[in-house]
Formats: C-alpha cells, sequence, structure tokens
C-alpha cells in the first residue's frame, strides 16, 4: 500500500507530471468513496500511469499474470514494482481464466475499491476502439456498482528545447453509468453484451475514436499469423458490408 503512494507521490508521479503534463477532465464524476469501475480504452502501456495520476484514490487494475512469473532478481522486482502499483494478476488464457478474473474483480469492487478495467482486453492495434468482452458488464452486474467510461486521449507535441517528441495526454472521465435496471440479470449474456456495448459507446463518445465490432485480440492473432496490416485483418473478421448493413443499431447500446 505504501509503496503505491510512494511511486504516485515521490517515484514515478512528479516526474511524468512534470515532462508531459496531462490533462484531466470529469474528475468530479468518480465516487469519491466506494466502489466503481473505471472502464477506460487501451491505447498505451502508460495508460496505467496517466489514469490514476489524476485522481485523489487508489485504482487497482487487472493485469496479465506475465508480469508477475518471472524468475531471478528481475522477476522479484518486477512482481514487486507492479503489485506496490496497484495491480492484480490474472490469468487470461483459457475461458475458466477469465472467470477466475471476474471472481477477482468481484472481490475487489466488494471491498469498496475502484477497479480500473480495459474492456478490450488488449491494446488497440491501430489506435481504433475495438468490440470489448463482456466481463466488465458481469462485474457491474453482480456487485450494483456504477461504470465510469474513460477515455486516453494522446496526441504528440513537439519539445524544441530538449529535441525530442512527448505526448500530450489528456484523460476524461465520463459520467457514471447506472445499470441498476439490469438487476438480477447477471449471467444473461444478451443483458451482458447489451450493458458492454452501452459502455463502449460512451468510451467511444469521449475519446473520438472509430469502433470496430470486431475483437482486438482476434485482430492481433490475424496480423501476426499472416502478417496483414490491422485494416486487412479487421476486413477479413468483419461480416460483408450489406450484411453488417442490415443489423447495425443505432448506437452500440440498442
Amino acid at each position: 500500500m505504501l509503496f503505491y503512494w510512494f511511486l504516485k507521490f515521490v517515484g514515478i508521479g512528479p516526474w511524468v507530471t512534470l515532462a508531459c503534463r496531462p490533462e484531466a477532465h470529469g474528475v468530479e464524476n468518480v465516487p469519491r468513496a466506494g466502489a466503481a469501475i473505471l472502464a477506460s480504452n487501451h491505447l498505451s502501456a502508460a495508460d496505467w500511469v496517466f489514469m490514476p495520476l489524476q485522481l485523489r484514490r487508489r485504482v487497482t487494475f487487472l493485469a496479465k499474470a506475465e508480469y508477475f512469473t518471472g524468475t531471478g532478481v528481475k522477476g522479484f522486482l518486477q512482481r514487486a514494482f507492479f503489485s506496490g502499483a496497484g495491480q492484480v494478476p490474472i490469468d487470461r488464457s483459457s475461458a475458466s481464466a477469465a472467470e477466475d478474473a471476474i471472481r477477482t474483480g468481484v472481490r475487489i469492487l466488494q471491498d469498496g475499491k475502484l477497479l480500473g478495467i480495459y474492456p478490450e482486453g488488449t491494446r488497440s492495434p491501430d489506435g481504433r476502439l475495438y468490440r470489448g468482452k463482456i466481463g466488465v458488464a458481469r462485474m457491474a452486474l453482480e456487485t450494483g456498482v456504477p461504470v465510469v467510461p474513460v477515455a486516453m486521449i494522446y496526441q504528440e507535441r513537439n519539445m524544441p528545447v530538449i529535441g525530442r517528441h512527448l505526448p500530450k495526454v489528456c484523460v476524461k472521465f465520463g459520467r457514471p453509468l447506472d445499470f441498476s435496471r439490469y438487476e438480477g440479470l447477471a449471467g444473461d449474456r444478451f443483458v451482458e453484451r447489451s450493458v458492454t456495448d452501452e459502455i463502449m459507446y460512451e468510451v467511444m463518445t469521449l475519446s473520438g475514436q472509430e469502433y470496430v465490432d470486431v475483437y482486438g485480440a482476434q485482430v492481433k492473432k490475424s496480423m501476426d499469423t499472416t502478417g496483414v496490416s490491422a485494416s486487412e485483418a479487421v476486413s477479413r473478421l468483419q461480416p460483408p458490408a450489406t450484411e453488417a448493413a442490415d443489423r447495425a443499431p443505432e448506437t452500440l447500446a440498442s
């Protein structure tokens, strides 16, 4: 616990703030007390650094287990760092592992904490917003906590004094989403898909990203196995335009 605040206020936070001067909008939308889910787009490995810096409360993230399985001195230091920085390991290799991750998230929320999660499940391969996985909806419905949509926005800016490019970072927190109308429907995949799509629609509105109705992990797998670009992989995975038009909702939450 103490290591988290050391990193935030001494070890990392002040230097990141000085170098990148991140902006924050809508911080008042994050509850000052009690549990809530912060559901964010995922553009950079630094997302989990910039977002919590804008808040007074601690944010706990579900992180891939690989961060915690290293060996030797390097592995020990890596585990200590990510644990101290508010990361909780999850195994993402199977369906049962996904259920374990949901159970872990539910426990964190039942303890009254802020849970940071990336519904896309992976970093965007090309800057667009990809389809959200329904785990975020399951956790929201089982616990009844609000979901705060979050948008990470990066722009490059020139730093002529030091001759380097540093990102201009903006973090937007949207209004909390209340899904109490679906009380008792956790486990209904149609409801969970609707809830997830509503969350992703709000993230899209905040971030201004183009939305792609394909899982980012599928796109990355296609890119790795075939060597194609993200756009080519998406075109292969998406349904034909005529079929997509027939089923396209007016909003993601429809």
